[in-house]
């Protein structure tokens, strides 16, 4: 009788754990995980114009402009022009900082010679010849040389030629930079990455090597 009083008891107690532990936490729930917010991206407006923030939802991939190709393709042979004035570098100074500068210029030049010639290519654009400047009634860039003024620069030599490569390649780079300004004033302009940076390069390289170029120049006295 004893025991089964104890077994019952038992069974009791177990059954009454097993419901308990069955049983839902008391309290509150725990909240729903936070959700981060859109990303919002800051739309650079036309020249005169306020940026806007959109939601990057929304946001529109950005395509080239006309600007941007045109500025591609008339960087080609601005590009070349330096390449060609450093040929004429390479025989006609000793200086050892001249043709270190030269040997800069072509190598960074050439590289994005090439760069461009893809781009235009990708989007299907005109890719125009290295040399077109050299024909007749050409259009010339921004701070090129004239024929006459590259015949000037041919028929120098020694400390007359380092005076006026660097006269006349501060002149182009001027001219590179006034590219520069030009696309970033044009509406719609430079807001694809990939030219947006090698506007900024070209900025930022240019504009330091014209101050070297003072500097060496100012070093050589008139």
């Amino acid at each position: 009788m004893w025991r089964d009083i104890v077994i019952l008891g038992l069974v009791s107690v177990l059954g009454a754990g097993c419901r308990g532990a069955a049983a839902p936490p008391s309290g509150p729930t725990a909240p729903p995980p936070a959700t981060s917010p859109a990303p919002r991206v800051v739309q650079p407006g036309a020249p005169g114009e306020a940026s806007k923030v959109i939601s990057g939802k929304t946001a529109p991939i950005p395509t080239f402009t006309r600007a941007d190709a045109a500025f591609m393709q008339g960087m080609i042979g601005h590009h070349a022009q330096a390449i060609e004035m450093v040929a004429l570098l390479k025989t006609r100074t000793a200086r050892q900082d001249m043709q270190m500068l030269g040997l800069r210029i072509e190598v960074s030049q050439r590289d994005e010679i090439k760069m461009m010639q893809d781009w235009l290519r990708a989007r299907g654009q005109a890719v125009p010849d290295e040399h077109a400047h050299h024909m007749q009634d050409a259009k010339l860039m921004p701070g090129m040389l004239s024929p006459d003024q590259m015949k000037k620069l041919e028929a120098a030599k020694g400390a007359e030629f380092d005076k006026l490569f660097l006269e006349y390649m501060i002149q182009h780079h001027d001219g590179a930079l006034t590219m520069v300004k030009d696309l970033m004033a044009s509406p719609g302009a430079a807001q694809e990455s990939q030219i947006f940076a090698f506007a900024s390069d070209v900025e930022a390289d240019q504009a330091a090597e014209i101050t070297r170029m003072r500097a060496l120049r100012a070093s050589m006295g008139k």
